[in-house]
């Protein structure tokens, strides 16, 4: 093993943060689908 597998910073799951990337980056497209949509919509 190398130094750096033995001196783990977090021991937090990745499953944890990869979700909250997800759902983060999603959001944010969601946002923009959904206020494009409200522009053409209005104009």
């Amino acid at each position: 093993m190398n130094e750096f597998e033995k001196n783990v910073q977090t021991k937090r799951n990745d499953v944890v943060d990869s979700g909250v990337g997800f759902i983060a980056s999603f959001g944010f497209f969601a946002t923009m689908f959904i206020l494009a949509t409200v522009i053409q919509l209005v104009g």
